[in-house]
């Protein structure tokens, strides 16, 4: 996991990976929304910040075609990594966030000594395995090499999703944490480990990909359609949500916004749009 990102360094960094975009600076305003308990400006921009797609195209639906209804001046920016919507809500320069999944968040949280805390599930975004040079799982021989996310919970969810297709066998008991060392099998197999964002990238490079669902839109694969091997919905502990720092729950811009992506409305845009790539996964978060 990468370092904190610092206050100080906050805004040149934001500047040159969210996309041309410096994060908003509110925590300067004693009306905005505090886990303090600082007084909320209900008529205030609710800034979001979110990955590109599918993130950022559900929240500007919703700014577009149904915030005006519920009253709530939405704003939404977006960011091209992992670390700083994380850290930009929990410095105040954003309102919250939605670009990540629980595992994830435990993680980020724990060793970064931050305090996001999850609002309400939205989506899932199957994790899938991807390759320019083979046509099937079959087709992976021993001697190539697999490229995975690098962090550590889309690390693990990585191999477990090898695991689950007899590509790697891991350790009895392994969960989500899973590392390189606790495959007990490789199976002949090389691994190369990268940031999440830049995997896509590299998928010329390697023999086999696992990229994360919205990384895969974002280089105009279909995960339905395009994947090798794809997670299964049913019982999967990966949706993402809408997040903020801890104390700001109540906020009734962040209420208006989480009644409005569990919407009927969303979800047809969801299915709609991504035709099983993105699949709706309204309600609220498990607990950790």
């Amino acid at each position: 996991m990468r370092k904190n990102i610092k206050l100080t360094a906050l805004a040149a960094t934001a500047s040159a990976l969210a996309l041309g975009l410096t994060a908003c600076g509110s925590s300067s305003d004693p009306s905005s929304s505090k886990a303090d308990g600082g007084k909320t400006d209900a008529s205030k921009p609710l800034v979001i910040a979110a990955s590109p797609s599918p993130h950022a195209d559900i929240l500007n639906f919703v700014k577009d075609k149904l915030a005006a209804k519920e009253g709530l001046k939405l704003e939404v920016k977006e960011f091209t990594d992992y670390v700083l919507p994380n850290t930009a809500t929990e410095q105040g320069q954003v309102d919250g966030n939605y670009f990540q999944h629980k595992p994830y968040l435990d993680d980020f949280n724990k060793k970064n000594g931050t305090h996001i805390v999850p609002v309400t599930n939205v989506h899932l975004e199957p994790l899938g395995l991807y390759s320019k040079k083979v046509k099937a799982i079959g087709d992976i021989k021993p001697g190539q090499t697999i490229a995975v996310p690098n962090d550590t919970t889309n690390e693990g969810r990585a191999l477990q999703l090898l695991a689950s297709n007899n590509l790697i066998t891991l350790k009895e008991g392994v969960g989500t944490g899973a590392k390189l060392s606790d495959i007990t099998d490789k199976k002949g197999l090389e691994f190369k480990e990268l940031e999440a964002a830049t995997v896509p990238r590299a998928l010329g490079d390697v023999d086999a990909a696992i990229i994360n669902g919205n990384y895969a839109l974002e280089a105009k694969l279909a995960p339905a359609k395009d994947a090798l091997a794809l997670e299964k919905a049913e019982g999967n502990p990966y949706a993402n949500f809408l997040a903020v720092k801890a104390g700001n729950e109540k906020d009734p811009r962040i209420e208006k916004l989480a009644k409005l992506l569990g919407s009927d409305e969303v979800k047809k845009f969801i299915e709609e749009k991504y035709q099983g790539s993105v699949i709706p996964a309204f309600g609220a978060p498990t607990a950790s």
